[in-house]
């Protein structure tokens, strides 16, 4: 027997159907979209309001290059360089003292720690200033004797009140440097016959500088802003020669403008240096450093390049 199979019709004929193409719907969001009008608002707002304003925009270019504005930045510069290089070398100190084993000296950079973190910079630099009404003469014995008026000038005053407040906080960064350490690294250290100075130096101290860089950058930053205290002590600095040329000028709003305009500049230098140095010391953490501004500038122009093409 013989069966007869139609062999036009059949599964064997027709291709099996592939999956349906999916079509992705991006999800709208319309509170970005709601808050960026809102924001660019908010902005031609400001900028509207300023503009009709009476300030003596034409002052701020006249001034900007001026010898005293520039012998401010100079000034403000280097009470930022000392007073780091102040408040750096007493914070390891006072970092290496509080995780001390010695109880008294442990207790001391508490102490430290805890008074001047607890007090304002500006009270701090009046402290120092006004130090002349309670002692006449510095004695240091056959070293040194003066008068203390002549003794504590501003500038002395100025580095004084800043690097000293800074150390108690370069010294809580710095002590969490050291702790974000392994301790096996110190114990394998001691076990090769190196002394403690020796191992803080040579191994603790370099792997502790990558928790301790980051918010160093930002102290400098912000000790640059904060030497605009230092006027209340009659130290020349940015901040001070702006406001004495606003009030000769008859521009005092328009000089505040042009010295913030001035930190402005200085801040966003110090901060591509801070991006840098940290991208340096974290070249044994991350197996991928990230771009540089530039290399993102050279890939975003070379992917422009091939979208044109």
């Amino acid at each position: 027997m013989t069966v007869d199979i139609d062999k036009t019709t059949g599964p064997a004929d027709t291709p099996p159907a592939g999956p349906e193409a999916i079509r992705a719907i991006p999800v709208r969001h319309y509170g970005r979209y709601v808050s960026a009008v809102v924001a660019i608002a908010l902005f031609v707002a400001i900028v509207y309001a300023f503009a009709q304003g009476n300030i003596n925009w034409g002052a701020v270019p006249d001034y900007f290059f001026d010898d005293r504005i520039i012998t401010g930045v100079w000034k403000t510069l280097l009470l930022t360089v000392l007073s780091m290089v102040i408040g750096i070398v007493g914070g390891v100190l006072l970092a290496v003292m509080r995780l001390s084993k010695n109880p008294v000296t442990s207790t001391i950079a508490w102490f430290y720690i805890w008074f001047f973190r607890g007090t304002p910079v500006l009270v701090q630099l009046v402290v120092w200033f006004n130090l002349g009404l309670v002692f006449t003469y510095i004695n240091l014995g056959p070293i040194y004797k003066d008068y203390w008026s002549s003794f504590m000038t501003p500038l002395l005053t100025a580095l004084l009140g800043l690097g000293l407040n800074e150390a108690a906080y370069m010294a809580e960064i710095c002590r969490a440097g050291l702790l974000s350490v392994d301790e096996g690294q110190t114990e394998a250290s001691h076990a090769l016959g190196m002394s403690h100075a020796k191992t803080l130096r040579r191994i603790v101290i370099p792997q502790a500088m990558r928790v301790i860089v980051p918010p160093t950058g930002n102290e400098v930053i912000n000790m640059l802003k904060t030497t605009s205290l230092v006027s209340v002590v009659q130290f020349a600095e940015l901040f001070r020669y702006a406001q004495d040329i606003g009030q000769t000028s008859g521009a005092p709003v328009e000089m505040y403008f042009l010295a913030a305009a001035w930190y402005l500049i200085l801040t966003s230098v110090l901060s591509v240096g801070q991006y840098y140095i940290e991208r340096y010391y974290a070249r044994g953490s991350s197996r991928t450093l990230a771009a540089t501004p530039f290399q993102k500038i050279k890939a975003n122009m070379l992917s422009l390049g091939s979208w044109r093409r």
